[in-house]
């Protein structure tokens, strides 16, 4: 009897061990997928579920927070102090890349994850040196150092990126070609197309530049590259260490500032695509934390009923029929939703300061403790 009850105690301990093991793995993710529709607040996000022919992937996410957006000088921030706040848990000043209020750089993600080994990506549908992702790699004191930025750029240790921007690394003032420059570290680059990840599978690192500037608008025939460029990075940089991923739908912004419904619904709609992308990977993978939010809103967007006149006339709200109008050409002060889905998902929950986003990843996946 003793020693079926031993046999017995010991086979409970082993449950307990191997349910927090489990537990472990559950909320401790490996892979983390940040993207972030620029100037995108929740009137942005409802557009789709009026203009979107299939389901939005937002409605996949269980666990949704609010950030509050201020810099560290202005109440309504830029990409620039949001983007620095996301990639290294700082407020600072409208127009820094990667420096505090003092103009001190300060060690972004993709810097600090390096010493674990896990492979980093930045994919945006602007200029890869455009404020958003810059924030990711770069260090300048005001966002339109575009050169300066670029040369950050082939100097890090990005594995995988995808966007616009060629003439800053070919058509310079200095004249040097910064992608043969990439190239002899080690880089494969391509300007004109994505590759299947067949191709690419096998090289060190990777980068594509497909526009002289931006990428074109999806109204002007980018098509899919946002959901493909998101599908060959994960497929790149899958490896036993992890990855971190920023994907940026960079023209939504643009939308916003020129007041324009159509092209701001078309570019959300196909970051809501990108969003797809990244869950179902996550689904499959069940070791990736995706965190969908914004660095702000753009064009006070808002969806309200049609204005329709009567035959007198006279006019009246159709309120069976949703219209798009803008209260302002540039940012507002707007708290912004997070999505997350995957293992620490639920640390997204509440309301906080969108420099948190950095601290969660980090706390979610421990990449800076030292064992």
């Amino acid at each position: 009897m003793k020693t079926f009850k031993r046999i017995f105690f010991l086979l409970s301990l082993a449950m307990i061990f191997a349910c927090q093991n489990e537990q472990d793995k559950v909320t401790k993710p490996k892979n983390v997928i940040l993207l972030i529709s620029d100037g995108t607040g929740l009137s942005q996000i409802s557009s789709a579920y009026f203009f979107k022919d299939t389901e939005p992937n937002y409605s996949r996410f269980q666990n949704i927070g609010f950030i509050k957006t201020s810099s560290s000088k202005e109440d309504v921030t830029d990409s620039a102090a949001g983007a620095t706040a996301f990639a290294s848990g700082v407020k600072t000043y409208n127009g820094a890349i990667g420096v505090d209020p003092d103009t001190t750089k300060v060690a972004t993600l993709i810097e600090l994850v390096q010493h674990k080994k896990v492979m980093t990506g930045v994919i945006a549908t602007s200029s890869i040196t455009h404020a958003t992702p810059a924030c990711f790699y770069a260090h300048q004191v005001v966002r339109r150092m575009h050169e300066d930025i670029a040369l950050d750029l082939s100097k890090s240790d990005v594995d995988f990126f995808a966007g616009g921007g060629l003439k800053f690394f070919t058509e310079r003032k200095d004249s040097i070609d910064l992608t043969k420059k990439m190239s002899d570290r080690g880089f494969y680059i391509n300007t004109e197309k994505l590759d299947q990840i067949e191709t690419i599978k096998d090289q060190n690192k990777v980068g594509f530049l497909l526009a002289e500037n931006a990428m074109p608008k999806m109204q002007d025939g980018r098509g899919d590259f946002l959901q493909n460029a998101t599908q060959l990075g994960m497929d790149f940089l899958t490896n036993d260490k992890g990855f971190f991923m920023m994907v940026e739908g960079s023209q939504i912004d643009w939308g916003g500032h020129d007041n324009d419904a159509d092209y701001t619904v078309a570019e959300l709609i196909d970051f809501d695509n990108a969003i797809g992308k990244a869950l179902d990977f996550a689904e499959k993978d069940g070791n990736t934390l995706v965190i969908v939010t914004s660095d702000h809103e753009t064009g006070g967007f808002t969806l309200r009923s049609k204005r329709k006149k009567r035959e007198n006339g006279k006019e009246y709200s159709d309120y069976s029929e949703v219209d798009i109008s803008f209260s302002t050409t540039g940012h507002s002060a707007t708290l912004i939703p997070v999505f997350a889905y995957g293992p620490g998902a639920e640390e997204f929950k509440g309301i906080y300061e969108n420099n948190e986003i950095f601290h969660k990843i980090l706390d979610a996946t421990q990449w800076t403790s030292k064992k």
